[in-house]
Protein backbone atom coordinates (compact mmCIF):
# COMPACT_ATOMS: atom_id res chain seq x y z
CA UNK A 1 0.00 0.00 0.00
CA UNK A 2 1.42 3.37 -0.94
CA UNK A 3 1.87 6.07 1.65
CA UNK A 4 -1.28 8.18 1.48
CA UNK A 5 -1.11 10.32 4.60
CA UNK A 6 0.47 13.60 5.50
CA UNK A 7 -0.48 15.59 8.58
CA UNK A 8 -0.83 19.25 7.56
CA UNK A 9 -0.54 22.13 9.95
CA UNK A 10 -3.83 23.99 10.22
CA UNK A 11 -2.06 27.16 11.30
CA UNK A 12 -0.19 27.16 7.98
CA UNK A 13 -3.26 26.24 5.93
CA UNK A 14 -5.22 29.15 7.36
CA UNK A 15 -2.51 31.74 7.91
CA UNK A 16 -3.91 33.95 5.14
CA UNK A 17 -7.47 33.90 6.51
CA UNK A 18 -6.98 34.16 10.28
CA UNK A 19 -7.89 37.84 10.33
CA UNK A 20 -10.99 37.33 8.21
CA UNK A 21 -14.41 37.74 9.82
CA UNK A 22 -16.21 34.40 10.23
CA UNK A 23 -19.03 33.94 7.72
CA UNK A 24 -22.66 33.06 8.31
CA UNK A 25 -21.99 29.39 7.50
CA UNK A 26 -19.49 28.97 10.32
CA UNK A 27 -20.38 25.92 12.48
CA UNK A 28 -22.82 24.60 9.89
CA UNK A 29 -23.21 21.33 8.02
CA UNK A 30 -23.86 21.32 4.28
CA UNK A 31 -26.42 18.86 2.87
CA UNK A 32 -26.12 18.14 -0.85
CA UNK A 33 -29.31 18.79 -2.81
CA UNK A 34 -30.65 16.26 -5.35
CA UNK A 35 -29.38 18.45 -8.19
CA UNK A 36 -25.76 18.18 -7.04
CA UNK A 37 -23.86 17.32 -10.22
CA UNK A 38 -20.44 16.80 -8.64
CA UNK A 39 -20.13 13.09 -7.88
CA UNK A 40 -17.71 13.93 -5.06
CA UNK A 41 -20.59 15.44 -3.08
CA UNK A 42 -23.78 13.67 -4.21
CA UNK A 43 -25.66 12.51 -1.11
CA UNK A 44 -23.07 14.05 1.19
CA UNK A 45 -23.11 15.82 4.54
CA UNK A 46 -20.11 18.10 5.06
CA UNK A 47 -19.03 19.77 8.29
CA UNK A 48 -17.83 23.31 7.61
CA UNK A 49 -14.69 23.95 9.63
CA UNK A 50 -14.10 27.48 8.39
CA UNK A 51 -16.04 30.02 6.33
CA UNK A 52 -15.20 33.64 5.66
CA UNK A 53 -14.76 36.06 2.77
CA UNK A 54 -11.59 34.26 1.70
CA UNK A 55 -13.37 30.94 1.20
CA UNK A 56 -14.44 27.84 3.08
CA UNK A 57 -13.10 24.47 4.16
CA UNK A 58 -15.21 21.46 5.09
CA UNK A 59 -14.88 17.75 5.80
CA UNK A 60 -17.46 15.27 4.51
CA UNK A 61 -18.68 13.04 7.35
CA UNK A 62 -20.75 10.31 5.67
CA UNK A 63 -18.46 8.66 3.12
CA UNK A 64 -16.13 5.74 3.75
CA UNK A 65 -12.60 5.59 2.40
CA UNK A 66 -10.78 2.34 1.60
CA UNK A 67 -8.57 2.68 4.69
CA UNK A 68 -8.74 1.70 8.33
CA UNK A 69 -7.14 3.48 11.25
CA UNK A 70 -4.68 0.61 11.59
CA UNK A 71 -3.36 1.29 8.09
CA UNK A 72 -2.97 4.97 8.91
CA UNK A 73 -1.12 4.14 12.13
CA UNK A 74 1.16 1.78 10.21
CA UNK A 75 2.07 4.46 7.68
CA UNK A 76 2.87 6.93 10.45
CA UNK A 77 4.75 4.27 12.46
CA UNK A 78 2.39 4.61 15.40
CA UNK A 79 1.98 1.51 17.54
CA UNK A 80 -1.56 0.39 18.32
CA UNK A 81 -2.40 -2.89 20.02
CA UNK A 82 -6.16 -2.38 20.29
CA UNK A 83 -7.77 -4.29 17.43
CA UNK A 84 -11.06 -2.43 17.88
CA UNK A 85 -9.35 0.92 17.30
CA UNK A 86 -7.24 -0.38 14.41
CA UNK A 87 -10.32 -1.71 12.61
CA UNK A 88 -12.19 1.60 12.74
CA UNK A 89 -13.04 3.07 9.35
CA UNK A 90 -11.47 6.23 7.95
CA UNK A 91 -13.72 8.62 6.04
CA UNK A 92 -13.33 10.38 2.69
CA UNK A 93 -13.21 13.97 3.83
CA UNK A 94 -13.32 15.47 0.35
CA UNK A 95 -11.62 15.52 -3.04
CA UNK A 96 -8.86 18.00 -2.17
CA UNK A 97 -5.47 16.81 -0.82
CA UNK A 98 -6.57 13.25 -0.14
CA UNK A 99 -3.14 12.52 1.36
CA UNK A 100 -3.89 14.87 4.25
CA UNK A 101 -5.41 13.54 7.45
CA UNK A 102 -7.93 15.36 9.64
CA UNK A 103 -9.27 14.32 13.04
CA UNK A 104 -12.64 15.78 14.00
CA UNK A 105 -13.03 15.29 17.74
CA UNK A 106 -14.70 16.32 20.97
CA UNK A 107 -12.83 19.11 22.77
CA UNK A 108 -9.41 18.27 24.15
CA UNK A 109 -6.52 20.71 24.39
CA UNK A 110 -2.80 20.24 24.04
CA UNK A 111 -2.43 19.24 20.40
CA UNK A 112 0.02 20.99 18.09
CA UNK A 113 -2.39 22.02 15.35
CA UNK A 114 -6.06 22.38 16.26
CA UNK A 115 -8.94 24.75 15.66
CA UNK A 116 -12.39 24.91 17.19
CA UNK A 117 -15.62 24.44 15.28
CA UNK A 118 -17.87 25.91 17.93
CA UNK A 119 -17.59 24.79 21.54
CA UNK A 120 -18.24 21.07 21.05
CA UNK A 121 -16.12 20.16 18.02
CA UNK A 122 -12.44 20.56 17.20
CA UNK A 123 -10.36 19.66 14.16
CA UNK A 124 -6.73 18.57 14.61
CA UNK A 125 -4.22 17.64 11.94
CA UNK A 126 -1.07 16.90 13.92
CA UNK A 127 0.33 13.43 14.54
CA UNK A 128 0.02 13.70 18.32
CA UNK A 129 -3.77 13.28 18.33
CA UNK A 130 -3.45 10.06 16.33
CA UNK A 131 -0.79 8.77 18.71
CA UNK A 132 -3.12 9.34 21.64
CA UNK A 133 -6.02 7.66 19.87
CA UNK A 134 -3.81 4.64 19.20
CA UNK A 135 -2.85 4.52 22.88
CA UNK A 136 -6.46 4.80 23.99
CA UNK A 137 -5.92 8.20 25.62
CA UNK A 138 -7.27 10.43 22.85
CA UNK A 139 -10.46 12.50 22.71
CA UNK A 140 -13.66 10.85 23.92
CA UNK A 141 -15.19 11.07 20.44
CA UNK A 142 -13.43 11.37 17.11
CA UNK A 143 -13.68 10.83 13.37
CA UNK A 144 -10.62 10.48 11.12
CA UNK A 145 -10.88 11.60 7.50
CA UNK A 146 -8.58 11.89 4.49
CA UNK A 147 -8.92 14.96 2.30
CA UNK A 148 -11.19 17.97 2.52
CA UNK A 149 -13.58 20.12 0.50
CA UNK A 150 -12.45 23.64 -0.33
CA UNK A 151 -14.11 26.69 -1.86
CA UNK A 152 -12.66 30.02 -2.94
CA UNK A 153 -14.05 33.36 -1.86
CA UNK A 154 -17.76 33.59 -2.73
CA UNK A 155 -17.81 30.17 -4.41
CA UNK A 156 -19.83 28.35 -1.76
CA UNK A 157 -22.31 31.21 -1.46
CA UNK A 158 -22.88 30.98 -5.21
CA UNK A 159 -23.47 27.23 -5.01
CA UNK A 160 -26.03 27.74 -2.26
CA UNK A 161 -27.84 30.35 -4.33
CA UNK A 162 -27.88 27.81 -7.17
CA UNK A 163 -29.66 25.31 -4.86
CA UNK A 164 -26.72 22.92 -4.64
CA UNK A 165 -26.72 22.87 -0.82
CA UNK A 166 -28.88 23.23 2.25
CA UNK A 167 -27.27 24.15 5.56
CA UNK A 168 -28.04 23.21 9.15
CA UNK A 169 -26.28 23.82 12.47
CA UNK A 170 -23.50 21.35 13.23
CA UNK A 171 -24.79 18.51 15.41
CA UNK A 172 -22.43 16.39 17.49
CA UNK A 173 -24.76 13.38 17.38
CA UNK A 174 -24.58 13.36 13.59
CA UNK A 175 -20.85 14.07 13.45
CA UNK A 176 -19.78 11.44 15.97
CA UNK A 177 -22.50 8.95 16.81
CA UNK A 178 -24.89 8.11 13.99
CA UNK A 179 -24.13 5.29 11.53
CA UNK A 180 -22.92 6.78 8.25
CA UNK A 181 -25.96 5.68 6.18
CA UNK A 182 -28.28 7.60 8.55
CA UNK A 183 -26.45 10.90 8.59
CA UNK A 184 -27.96 12.41 5.46
CA UNK A 185 -31.56 11.71 6.51
CA UNK A 186 -30.95 12.89 10.06
CA UNK A 187 -29.29 16.12 8.91
CA UNK A 188 -32.36 16.82 6.77
CA UNK A 189 -34.56 15.96 9.72
CA UNK A 190 -32.95 18.76 11.73
CA UNK A 191 -34.55 21.09 9.16
CA UNK A 192 -37.92 19.34 9.42
CA UNK A 193 -37.52 17.87 5.92
CA UNK A 194 -37.89 14.27 4.75
CA UNK A 195 -35.97 12.87 1.81
CA UNK A 196 -39.14 12.40 -0.25
CA UNK A 197 -40.02 16.04 0.27
CA UNK A 198 -36.56 17.13 -0.79
CA UNK A 199 -36.77 15.08 -3.97
CA UNK A 200 -40.15 16.51 -4.89
CA UNK A 201 -39.18 20.09 -4.10
CA UNK A 202 -35.61 20.17 -5.39
CA UNK A 203 -34.67 23.64 -6.54
CA UNK A 204 -37.15 25.39 -4.27
CA UNK A 205 -35.53 25.05 -0.83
Amino acid sequence: MKNVLRTPNLDIMFQETKAATPGYLQQQMLIAMPGMVDANFAGSVTLLCQHNEAGALGITINRLSHFTLGEIFSQLRIDCHDEGICNQAVLEGGPVATDRGFVIHSPKSGYESSMGVGREIMVTTSRDVLAEIAAGTGPEKYVVALGYAGWGGGQLEGEILANAWLSVSADTDIVFDLPLPNRFDQALGRLGIRVDQLLSEAGHA
